[in-house]
């Protein structure tokens, strides 16, 4: 049976990857800011990183925060990593970190790279975003009377339950390196996208578009961050709103 750290155990990935992987019968470590017995700050480090570390086989690395600090959470978990013998580190990227200079992409390719030189068996997964994600920002926009949204901007979302399965299955193979990118089944503009969104929760919204400027928007316009050749994921955008709950 293999022993699996999984960083950001408790959010909407994480979870996910965790049931499955204790599904298949092996042992798994929740490391999360508030679950115990690992409860640890990535960005901190400290005796508890080292203690959910310790024994561990293979770890893989959800845990993930917008307001700064990955790079650092991830030198300090390849660090305790290294120190532990951990044979096996898997990373959820985010397909166009390369391609568009947003900053959130920048700090995830920069942990991409400290894991391709960290000296550990390494695995790097990269996908298109969540349906979950799109959902969270149309919610947040329909608190308006009038919708503003990117002009001429299109996205590929996929089910996180289909990527939570690939990245159990990848952790338990062996250390693959940089594999194939994973995207939603379909390539939407996002304001389609948008009214599909209000249509399944019964608002009622005036959709803008609203063209945007700087280099991160010009490379989402040109579809750096959309993965056409890799569409493998099943579950649509309207599949996924109607199994949602509230």
């Amino acid at each position: 049976m293999t022993t699996i750290l999984v960083t950001g155990g408790t959010g909407t990935l994480g979870r996910l990857v965790a049931e499955r992987l204790r599904a298949d019968g092996h042992e798994v470590r929740v490391l999360s800011r508030h679950s115990r017995p690992y409860a640890v700050d990535l960005r901190e480090g400290g005796a508890g990183l080292e203690a959910a570390v310790a024994g561990v086989d293979t770890i893989v690395h959800c845990a993930t925060t917008q307001t700064g600090g990955d790079d650092k959470a991830a030198g300090n978990l390849v660090a305790a990593a290294r120190r532990a013998g951990v044979g096996h580190l898997v990373y959820i990227s985010i397909v166009g970190v390369d391609q568009v200079p947003f900053p959130y992409y920048r700090t995830k390719l920069a942990v991409e790279k400290l894991i391709e030189e960290s000296g550990l068996g390494w695995t790097v997964l990269r996908t298109t975003q969540f349906h979950d994600l799109l959902v969270m920002v149309f919610k947040a926009m329909a608190k308006l009377p009038v919708m503003l949204l990117p002009a001429r901007a299109s996205d590929q979302p996929v089910e996180v339950a289909e990527v939570a399965a690939r990245l159990a299955e990848l952790a338990v193979g062996a250390p693959a390196g940089r594999v194939e990118d994973m995207g939603g089944p379909e390539i939407r503009t996002f304001e389609s996208l948008a009214r599909t969104y209000l249509k399944a929760t019964g608002r009622r919204r005036a959709v803008v578009n609203v063209p945007l400027w700087g280099k991160a928007y010009r490379g989402f316009l040109g579809g750096g961050h959309l993965a056409p050749e890799h569409a493998v994921g099943k579950g649509t955008f309207e599949e996924y709103l109607a199994g949602r709950r509230g």
